[in-house]
């Protein structure tokens, strides 16, 4: 094949390619990577595999295509060529620097002007997995499966997190053979006992949470923006509790932002709200389950010096003169001072299991201080002062065991209690990094649980309404024909859409706001406030 010169081999090239331009290839190469366009004219294909591409194609930048890409020309057009490896390539290259990043931002402790004010590990690494748990269910609303970009985003980037704990080992005695028979003892490492235990059913209580969404997929329910409903308030399909029933729904008032399921006119079949309530009590006890590895795991961290020294003088001053009469009297009964005590809010309830916590740790530090003193004054000449000392111990451990049984009892009425002041300064000031793990994975996931909960409730709610319709439209037609035309009252049960009739709260469903003083910098609970 005799030289072409290079305006030749322009003229031929754009004969050949039509309205195709080399410039738009050129820079579409140089931008991305992912795929290249090669183009083949019909003398390169007729020709054999191993033949090399025409001189003037290279004229123009282009390099010649490895020969196993070489394709046949389709009507006298450029043939595309995607590049699986390439693409896979940047792709690994992409996650690769995502990890830069969430890894910089960990070990800068969140500080990002480099100067060492930053959080400590364990505070960082709970910090990154509160957000990210917000930003990928933080806007739950619906009962849908989980969108394909945030699924892939929270299982990669949870792994990334989580592969701190395959270092937090411990060492245990373990017996190997030897090669030629005969046994010896050797320390080996084993994860973390408590890191082994929770670790792995956090994880599976993950994937169950995330399996059950995917499994709302061709559900007999849909949903609806509040707008629409408003505008179409003749209908009583789209929302009965406020159209049909007369009064506005406790749910439009106070979750005004999330959309309204919509359910058939006849309600859902037998089998669609068996399944919905099976998924609710698979998801109750999935609630259940992480609660109790946050409660176990910030009861096993260690109190802050920091809270201890904010704490009053005495237990007086931390429970007022009210509760503390009443826990020093006689007769001491905790349901019934629960019952005296003002808990109508959230807000009231919080502060009175701050005040009854802070006064058992006063206790308890009194306690352990003035035992140092009774160990310290083992004399014969002060026997008086040590009986004095004995007896004001024995007081001060038996005050606080009352105040834990109160607090206990409390505990017990009020289930989805948000996390206490030393709750929160336990996580803020924590440095233990597996603990910290524990505690953030188990809150989100109380709180994914619940939200999960709380959306299944409104189908089931709006399903009782729409049947309840139904069947007081029904007595009322009864009603008219044969009891006189006397009206017929429909009763409707307190909603669940409010969130004093919920057992549980969260912080990604409600956007309320607490006047109690927060820690600074500590993640908030995944749960709220019920008085069921």
């Amino acid at each position: 094949m005799g030289s072409v010169s290079s305006e030749d081999g322009f003229d031929q090239q754009s004969e050949r390619c039509g309205s195709y331009s080399l410039s738009a290839d050129v820079s579409e190469s140089e931008s991305c990577s992912s795929f290249s366009c090669r183009r083949f004219d019909a003398e390169g294909a007729s020709s054999s595999m191993t033949s090399s591409p025409r001189p003037g194609i290279g004229n123009f930048g282009f390099q010649a295509p490895p020969p196993t890409l070489m394709l046949p020309v389709i009507g006298g057009r450029d043939v595309v060529v995607w590049d699986e490896k390439l693409e896979k390539r940047e792709t690994d290259l992409s996650e690769v620097e995502m990890m830069k990043e969430r890894f910089a931002k960990l070990l800068l402790g969140e500080d990002m002007s480099g100067g060492g004010k930053g959080v400590c590990t364990a505070l960082a690494i709970s910090n990154a997995i509160t957000n990210l748990s917000a930003t990928v269910f933080g806007e739950l609303w619906r009962l849908e499966p989980l969108a394909p970009q945030k699924k892939s985003m929270w299982c990669r980037e949870m792994e990334w997190l989580l592969c701190v704990s395959d270092s937090i080992v411990e060492l245990v005695p373990s017996i190997q053979q030897f090669p030629g028979g005969g046994t010896y003892e050797v320390m080996a490492t084993r994860p973390r006992s408590d890191l082994y235990m929770n670790l792995p059913a956090l994880k599976k209580l993950d994937a169950m949470l995330l399996s059950m969404l995917d499994g709302f997929r061709d559900t007999e329910f849909s949903y609806v923006d509040r707008g629409i409903i408003v505008a179409d308030a003749d209908d009583c399909d789209a929302y009965p509790s406020s159209t049909s029933c007369g009064r506005p729904s406790v749910r439009q008032e106070e979750k005004w932002w999330l959309p309204c399921p919509k359910v058939p006119p006849n309600g859902l079949s037998e089998d669609a709200r068996k399944r919905l309530q099976q998924c609710r009590d698979c998801t109750n006890q999935i609630l259940k389950a992480a609660m109790a590895i946050n409660s176990s795991c910030l009861a096993d961290m260690e109190i802050p010096s920091a809270y201890l020294e904010t704490l009053p003088k005495s237990g007086k001053a931390c429970l007022g003169d009210i509760i503390y009469r009443c826990i020093t009297a006689e007769q001491f009964s905790p349901e019934c001072l629960l019952d005296c005590l003002d808990m109508s809010s959230e807000h009231h309830t919080l502060e009175i299991a701050n005040m009854i916590e802070a006064a058992v740790h006063v206790w308890k530090q009194k306690d352990k201080k003035k035992h140092r003193n009774h160990m310290k004054a083992r004399r014969p000449s002060w026997g008086g002062k040590v009986k004095g000392l004995v007896a004001d111990t024995e007081k001060n451990q038996f005050l606080a065991q009352r105040a834990e049984t109160l607090l206990h009892s409390l505990r017990l009425r009020f289930p989805g209690l948000p996390q206490t002041a030393l709750d929160m300064n336990k996580i803020q000031y924590n440095k233990d990094v597996g603990q910290s793990i524990l505690e953030s994975y188990s809150r989100v996931m109380e709180s994914l649980a619940f939200n999960i909960m709380a959306r299944i409730d409104d189908v089931i709610y709006v399903d009782d309404a729409i049947k309840r319709c139904a069947a007081a439209e029904s007595m009322s037609i009864f009603g008219r024909g044969g009891l006189g035309g006397l009206p017929i009252q429909k009763r409707m049960s307190p909603s669940p859409f409010s969130i004093q009739h919920s057992p549980y709260a969260s912080p990604f469903a409600t956007p309320t706001f607490c006047s109690s003083t927060p820690v600074a910098g500590s993640p908030k609970k995944g749960t709220s406030f019920s008085e069921e």
